[in-house]
């Protein structure tokens, strides 16, 4: 499993989801480290499809540990527009390094300015060590 970070370049949800804006109308999600610590060995992940609407702070996916089925939570909304294929044959790439190879959906933003609602790194950190 990958060492705990929280890398500043990414901006977070406060369901462990993180999002690295790409252009202004672009985004990769993930989920953070804190995430797949929690879950354990990652086993499956279901993604949703090509095309698909996601709405900020809804299920969109789901991964499937050896503890728990978890839902994963859409930092912002947007359109489906590429799903990390990987991860159907290697979905340990979750744990292994979630803010690189563990990517899970890429999306063309409906709402960019929802960004402003997220947390920074610092701002994830204080709130992981509150909660």
């Amino acid at each position: 499993m990958a060492d705990a970070s929280y890398p500043d370049d990414l901006l977070y949800h406060d369901q462990h989801d993180w999002a690295r804006l790409e252009g202004e109308d672009h985004a990769v999600f993930g989920i953070t480290w804190y995430a797949q610590d929690s879950l354990g060995e990652v086993v499956f992940y279901d993604p949703p499809e090509v095309g698909a609407t996601i709405l900020k702070d809804s299920s969109y996916a789901e991964v499937e540990s050896v503890k728990a089925v978890s839902d994963v939570i859409a930092p912002l909304s947007g359109e489906i527009v590429e799903v990390n294929d990987a991860l159907a044959d290697s979905p340990e790439k979750i744990n292994e390094d979630p803010y690189g190879e563990g990517w899970l959906v890429k999306v063309k933003l409906s709402h960019a300015d929802e960004a402003g609602t997220l947390l920074d790194a610092g701002e994830y950190r204080k709130f992981l060590s509150a909660e």
